[in-house]
């Protein structure tokens, strides 16, 4: 079970939207969090004349949904100058670094870095821009597992910062997630539940191949699901689609969707073991 813990997010120029400074409780990191148009004014600031590790998101430019590229610096500076010019994509970076300067080296970031992108390829929650599966550097044990700490704290406020790429589904439903429910339908049958990251379909839950013309229409979902085929999440066996991972959606019904392969709403197909939909088991928990 995680430990509970508090960030502070200090708003350096005052626009919510603009700088934004964390920190976590009893941890030596920070992060910057700014867009790409800051760049120019946050570039003095001395956290990112330090070794870090930095985050560039953006929208993808084939379509719906955002994408990733995860990098290191020694310094971080120049690294993100360089994709100023270069990168079009990204509209937002996260730079990684420590309270005090010298806390963290090269071979620190080029193992966060390496850690972060096999962590997102495990994923399969958001395309790369990483070329390459970078090597994991040469570390004494002491300092490997002070990384492991570093990054841990970083995937745990993530989230809160809204990146979710890193995020893997919990292996069963967790104490506080709900029951597991069944979605059946044109000769295929997925099972998931409801978590605090969404919802997750679980491995081996079968999709339908054919999808309906109103699927075709549904972009995002096209998208995710040639994703997801692409990805190896999905895979043909037997004239169905398998998952052969737990998924992560980012609701019950984007889920359904590619289960279904057509429009549908969540909140009705997915049924307990009762045959009550997900809809009737949030009224009766909300006491209607």
């Amino acid at each position: 079970m995680s430990a509970p813990f508090s960030l502070r997010i200090f708003v350096a120029d005052g626009d919510p939207d603009g700088l934004r400074i964390v920190d976590k409780s009893n941890w030596i990191g920070k992060a910057l969090v700014f867009p790409r148009a800051l760049l120019p004014q946050v570039k003095a600031r001395p956290e990112l004349a330090q070794t870090g590790v930095y985050l560039l998101l953006g929208p993808r430019p084939d379509g719906e949904g955002d994408m990733l590229y995860v990098g290191e610096g020694d310094p971080i500076r120049p690294r993100l100058e360089s994709h100023y010019a270069q990168k079009d994509f990204w509209t937002r970076a996260i730079g990684f670094t420590t309270t005090t300067a010298g806390q963290l080296n090269k071979a620190h970031v080029q193992f966060l870095e390496s850690r972060l992108i096999a962590l997102a390829r495990a994923a399969k929650r958001m395309p790369l821009d990483n070329a390459n599966q970078p090597a994991e550097p040469s570390l004494s044990e002491a300092d490997r597992a002070d990384m492991e700490v570093f990054l841990g704290h970083m995937l745990g406020m993530l989230p809160v910062l809204g990146v979710h790429a890193f995020e893997q589904a919990p292996k069963v439903p967790a104490a506080k997630a709900g029951p597991v429910l069944t979605c059946k339908g044109k000769g295929v049958q997925a099972t998931g539940y409801e978590a605090s990251q969404g919802f997750v379909v679980r491995a081996g839950s079968q999709a339908v191949v054919a999808v309906t013309n109103a699927f075709n229409q549904m972009t995002g979902a096209c998208e995710l699901r040639a994703d997801l085929l692409k990805n190896g999440v999905l895979v043909e066996e037997g004239g169905v689609l398998r998952f052969t991972q737990d998924y992560v959606f980012s609701a019950p019904s984007a889920a359904s969707d590619i289960v279904l392969g057509g429009s549908t709403n969540g909140r009705t197909s997915w049924k307990d073991a009762n045959g009550r939909t997900l809809k009737e088991i949030q009224m009766a928990e909300a006491g209607q």
